[in-house]
C-alpha cells in the first residue's frame, strides 16, 4: 500500500527519552540482580504497583511546582478521572499500604524496581524516563528502621564493585532545616522554593544556589528560574548552615548547630539532631565508618513530603560526562522518612522510612569503572542446510552458551557482514564438504579482524591459521568453549 509522503510520521524521540541497546540492557539487567540479591538478604521482599496511579493518588510533592502541569504526565480516563504516570515509586507504596494496611506485617518492608516518569525540563544527563530501585520499611519508628537502610545501601554500591572511598552515604534531618528556617524568619510560604535551591547545591555550586534563594537564576539555556527572594541575611544563614558541606557528625554538629542558632536550640532542632545521632550510632556499632555513612547539612532532598531524617548517597570518585569532562558524579540514590504519607488516605499517621537508587544514573558511573557486557555470540551460518544451522545453535545454547542460526539471505559474504555487525565471537561453518567429512569450521572473527590489519600479502594469510579451525562435528561444544577461553571473550 503506498502512502501520501506528506502523511508519513517523522521518526524522532520526544525530548527527554532515549532507545537503550544491548550493552547497556544488559549491564542493567546484571546492576539490578546484585541489587535485588542484597535487598533480598537483608529480609526485603518484592512488591510492583502499576505505571498509572489516579492523580489524586500520587498527590502533588514533587520540585518541580511551578510548571502548570506541576512535573507529571496526566490523562483523562474515559469516566473522567485524571490518571498519571507515576513519577516515582514512593507515593504508589503509599497508596498499596493504605489499601492493604489490616492484611501487612508491621512493620511493612519491600523493595521494587521499575520506570518513572517526570515531564520536566530535560537536559546532559536527566531524562523524562528512568528506573528506580527502591526499599522501604512502613510502620516503624524506629532510627534502626532508617540506619538499616543506611548500611544496606553501603552493602549495595559495595555489591557492584565500589571501594570504600568512593562512596559516601549522607544524612540529615528535615526537622533540623526546619530549625533553621524557623531562625531565619523564613515564612512557611517561601520554604519549598528553599529547600528546592538548597537541594541543588552540588549541581549549581552556592553561587547558583545563592542566586535561588534571593531574585532568581537564569541558566545556560536563558530560562530563568525565580527565586525565594530571601533577604541578604537570611541567604546567608541559610548558607552557613549547608556549609561546609562533606564531615563527620561528631566533628561537625555542634559547629553547625553554633553557626546556625549561637547559643540557642528549638524543640523540633534537637529532635533532628537525635534522629541524626541515633541512626549513625546503630550504623557505627555495626562496623559502618565515617567515610561510609555521615552527616552532612547540604542534604536536602527536593520531594516535599520528607519529615524527618534524609539521606543521599554519593560517588566521590571521578567519570567523564557526556562531553568527555572529568566531573565527580555526585548523588546517585535518595530517600527519607516520610511519617505522612500513608495518612493522606487513612487520617491516621503511619512512620515509614526508605531509599531509593537511580538505576540509569548509577549504571553509567559504574560502567566507566567495569562494563559488563552480553556474554559472547556464536552465530551458526547456513550455507544449505537451514535445519542443521538450528541444531548446531541449540547444541551450544544446551551447554550454556549464547547461539543463534542465522536466518538471513544465504550469500555468505552477507552472513559474515551480519557477523560482524553483531559483534559475534565466533561464526560457525558447515558446508557440504564438510558435511560429508562430519567436521565444520569455526572462525574466530575478533582474531580475524586483529589479523587482517597486519597481514600484508596472500602467503602471510595462507600461513596464518590461529583464526580459523576446522574441527569434528561432534567436538563442536568442546572446540567453541575452548576458542571463546583462548580468545578471551
Amino acid at each position: 500500500m503506498r502512502t501520501d509522503k506528506t502523511s508519513r510520521p517523522k521518526a524522532r524521540l520526544p525530548r527527554g527519552l532515549r532507545d537503550r541497546g544491548p550493552a547497556e540492557i544488559a549491564a542493567e539487567r546484571r546492576m539490578l540482580e546484585t541489587i535485588r540479591q542484597v535487598y533480598e538478604s537483608w529480609g526485603f521482599e518484592p512488591l510492583e504497583t502499576p505505571a498509572l496511579e489516579y492523580t489524586d493518588a500520587l498527590g502533588k510533592f514533587l520540585p518541580d511546582l511551578d510548571r502548570p502541569n506541576e512535573g507529571v504526565f496526566s490523562l483523562k480516563d474515559d469516566d473522567g478521572q485524571w490518571l498519571s504516570l507515576r513519577y516515582d515509586l514512593t507515593a504508589p507504596l503509599a497508596r498499596y499500604v493504605a489499601e492493604n494496611f489490616q492484611n501487612l506485617p508491621k512493620p511493612f518492608r519491600r523493595y521494587q524496581v521499575g520506570q518513572v516518569w517526570r515531564n520536566e525540563k530535560p537536559g546532559p544527563g536527566r531524562y523524562r524516563e528512568f528506573t528506580q530501585f527502591d526499599a522501604d520499611t512502613i510502620g516503624s519508628a524506629s532510627p534502626a528502621a532508617d540506619a538499616e537502610l543506611l548500611m544496606m545501601t553501603c552493602d549495595a554500591l559495595e555489591a557492584l564493585g565500589l571501594k570504600r572511598g568512593e562512596y559516601v552515604v549522607k544524612m540529615n534531618s528535615r526537622r533540623l532545616v526546619d530549625a533553621v528556617l524557623e531562625a531565619a524568619n523564613i515564612e512557611p510560604s517561601k520554604r519549598g522554593v528553599v529547600l528546592r535551591a538548597v537541594d541543588k547545591l552540588d549541581r549549581l555550586g552556592v553561587d547558583g544556589v545563592r542566586s535561588l534563594l534571593g531574585k532568581g537564576r537564569k541558566d545556560e539555556s536563558g530560562d530563568f528560574t525565580r527565586g525565594a527572594d530571601l533577604a541578604s541575611d537570611q541567604i546567608e544563614l541559610v548558607l552557613a548552615f549547608i556549609q561546609p558541606s562533606i564531615s563527620a557528625v561528631s566533628s561537625r554538629f555542634d559547629a553547625t548547630w553554633d553557626v546556625a542558632f549561637g547559643a540557642s536550640s528549638t524543640d523540633i532542632g534537637e529532635q533532628g539532631q537525635a534522629e541524626i545521632r541515633d541512626a549513625v550510632q546503630i550504623a557505627r556499632k555495626c562496623g559502618y565508618s565515617g567515610d561510609q555513612i555521615l552527616y552532612d547539612p547540604a542534604v536536602i532532598r527536593g520531594l516535599e513530603y520528607y519529615t524527618g531524617p534524609v539521606f543521599e548517597a554519593q560517588l566521590t570518585f571521578p567519570v567523564a560526562n557526556e562531553a568527555g569532562e572529568t566531573i565527580i558524579f555526585g548523588s546517585v540514590a535518595g530517600g527519607g522518612r516520610y511519617d505522612d504519607l500513608v495518612a493522606r488516605f487513612t487520617g491516621q499517621q503511619v512512620p515509614a522510612t526508605g531509599i531509593s537508587i537511580g538505576v540509569s544514573r548509577l549504571l553509567s558511573a559504574v560502567r566507566q569503572r567495569s562494563d559488563a557486557a552480553l556474554s559472547p555470540l556464536v552465530i551458526v551460518l547456513t550455507m544449505d542446510d537451514s535445519a542443521g544451522s538450528f541444531a548446531m545453535a541449540r547444541e551450544l545454547r544446551e551447554a550454556g552458551l549464547r547461539a543463534e542460526a542465522y536466518v538471513g539471505t544465504r550469500k555468505f559474504g552477507d552472513q559474515l557482514k551480519y557477523a560482524d555487525k553483531r559483534g559475534a565471537a565466533i561464526a560457525v561453518i558447515e558446508g557440504a564438504d564438510e558435511r560429508a567429512a562430519k567436521k565444520v569450521t569455526l572462525k574466530d572473527l575478533k582474531r580475524g579482524a586483529e589479523l587482517s590489519k597486519a597481514i600484508e600479502s596472500r602467503e602471510q594469510w595462507l600461513g596464518e591459521r590461529q583464526a580459523q579451525a576446522t574441527v569434528d562435528r561432534e567436538r563442536l561444544v568442546q572446540e567453541v568453549s575452548a576458542m571463546l577461553k583462548r580468545g578471551r571473550w
